[in-house]
């Protein structure tokens, strides 16, 4: 397996799928991948009420958020004219817009069928992914070519996050500690995927715009946004969740830490050391997480299995 300096800290760790041997390059295409949520419990990690709910806020963030990656990734593929960079982003564009279109089932098949309706959430996402972070309307041509830019690198950063996760969804505790099936395949089939493309964004934002005050600017926006987003995420939920009795700050950062110890968390120093590791001049994605090790799991997936 590829050596992570940002390997998540010393939480029991397993790697069932990485056949320890490189594939080189790998052509990104979609799964159509299908899940049934009909018998999986809101707490899906027994055991663990706040770290389900934890990681099943990102069921709220990621229909809108994959949307405006296909959207924003649709109005730059014609400017791009390296045919080899573009067939790798009509291979993310698809991938993208499949996690959105399995995560958008989750909100109504899952979530609001255990009683927390996503719908308020769900329209604060629309607002900040379509308005606040959608195309420039007005303003000249140049104007518009800057903004698609600064959207690229902001895309750049939150997609350093995504293959962060990626590689703590293939290496936790979340089969051995009897996760339902369902929920765990979803999250390390995505995960996989976040892994497998993870240098795409980050060559994208270079192609369109070589710039360390870009990358670092991006990031410094992007840490705080998906900080506010993830923990605003996971209140709503967590009020809504009428079988946790006792419902405050020390109760959650309890079985917060409790997740982190059984493995089926990550640790937020995680996190940040991967943060720090973002601004290292040199950087690339592929530092991050093992390409072997994602494409054997999806092979493995049963969701990826049965794709059609």
């Amino acid at each position: 397996m590829h050596a992570n300096a940002e390997q998540l800290d010393a939480t029991p760790t397993h790697t069932p799928h990485d056949n320890g041997t490189d594939p080189g390059e790998v052509e990104l295409h979609a799964r159509n991948v299908t899940f049934d949520w009909s018998d999986v419990p809101l707490h899906w990690i027994p055991g663990h009420p706040i770290a389900s709910d934890f990681i099943s806020v990102l069921n709220l963030l990621l229909p809108e958020g994959e949307r405006w990656f296909v959207q924003t990734y649709n109005e730059a593929l014609p400017l791009v004219r390296d045919e080899e960079l573009a067939a790798t982003m009509r291979g993310f564009i698809g991938q993208e817009a499949m996690h959105a279109e399995a995560h958008d089932h989750v909100l109504w098949e899952f979530l609001d069928h255990h009683g927390i309706d996503p719908r308020p959430y769900a329209r604060q996402m629309e607002w900040v992914f379509r308005k606040v972070l959608g195309p420039l309307e007005k303003g000249t041509a140049e104007a518009k070519q800057k903004h698609l830019i600064e959207r690229l690198w902001l895309i750049a950063a939150i997609e350093h996050y995504t293959a962060i996760l990626g590689d703590f969804a293939l290496n936790n505790t979340w089969t051995e500690v009897g996760a339902h099936p369902t929920m765990a395949d979803l999250f390390t089939w995505h995960g996989a995927e976040e892994v497998e493309h993870r240098a795409v964004a980050h060559d994208v934002a270079v192609y369109f715009g070589d710039s360390y005050l870009r990358r670092g600017r991006a990031m410094l926006i992007a840490l705080p946004a998906l900080m506010i987003l993830l923990f605003r995420g996971f209140r709503f939920i967590t009020s809504q969740d009428t079988s946790i009795r006792h419902n405050n700050f020390f109760y959650r950062q309890y079985h917060y830490m409790r997740g982190v110890r059984a493995g089926v968390l990550p640790t937020i120093r995680s996190v940040l050391l991967a943060t720090v590791s973002y601004f290292r001049p040199g950087f690339h994605p592929t530092e991050i997480g093992s390409t072997a090790q994602a494409v054997a799991y999806l092979a493995s997936s049963p969701a990826a299995r049965n794709a059609s």
